[in-house]
């Protein structure tokens, strides 16, 4: 493939909800674990990937060494509006999750409009770790944004990752008690919370909407020292998971 051809590709694949543009060998190795289906390894240092992946991931070294492709730098910045450090991109088929596929012993964290798409990413990474079911958006931001994927360390393919424009009916999801975390809430340590439930999270500024706490099963909050007003969104969704 020409180099003016791979550009090109990469351009467009922000712009296609079918593909994922994974940015960074921490996010490609977890990707090349957890099966993602990646059509294209690029790279414009082998020796540097070897090299990381050696020290990272030497588990999945071999099968992503074998799959990538070397290109020259100036090649390589021109297919990321911020090229990573680690001097590696790929191309990889999205999973069409839906809500079917989510475990349902296992909790879900739901995410009322969120803005920050590292921190987005910082939530999924977190709940990979602490296997929660699920992660859900809502609003416009799309899940599957590269600088998520960055930011979750290419754990999308770990689990069920999913935008939701009407989340007060998730189908098949009506045995779930909807808990929100919210300063107003009791305890969350004084508190009984289902394994599989709803687990839903506002914004750092502005907190969950009155529409969320109104058709809340129970609202829960995390005790914090006086005078602090919040927490970083994936802070708090760590320490309600483990606290889980």
């Amino acid at each position: 493939m020409k180099d003016t051809q791979l550009i090109d590709l990469f351009q467009k694949a922000r712009g296609d909800d079918s593909l994922a543009v994974i940015e960074g060998v921490q996010a490609l190795k977890h990707a090349q674990r957890f099966n993602a289906k990646i059509q294209l390894y690029i790279t414009c240092d082998i020796e540097f990937l070897r090299t990381l992946l050696a020290e990272l991931a030497n588990d999945v070294k071999d099968s992503i060494l074998e799959n990538t492709n070397e290109v020259s730098e100036d090649t390589f910045n021109k297919l990321s509006p911020r090229p990573h450090r680690t001097k590696v991109i790929a191309l990889a088929k999205r999973i069409a999750y839906d809500i079917s596929m989510i475990d349902d012993k296992k909790p879900i964290i739901l995410l009322e409009e969120p803005r920050d798409l590292e921190n987005i990413g910082a939530v999924i990474r977190v709940s990979a770790a602490a296997d929660a079911g699920a992660v859900i958006i809502t609003g416009p931001l799309d899940i599957w944004h590269p600088a998520i994927i960055r930011g979750a360390a290419g754990l999308h393919w770990a689990l069920p990752v999913l935008n939701c424009k009407n989340p007060s009916s998730l189908q098949g999801q009506e045995s779930r008690l909807i808990i929100s975390l919210d300063p107003t809430g009791e305890i969350i340590t004084k508190a009984k919370i289902p394994n599989n439930s709803i687990l839903i999270f506002g914004t750092e500024r502005h907190g969950i909407s009155q529409k969320f706490l109104a058709k809340s099963d129970k609202i829960v909050r995390l005790p914090m020292k006086s005078g602090v007003s919040s927490l970083n969104l994936a802070t708090s969704v760590a320490a309600t998971l483990y606290q889980l």
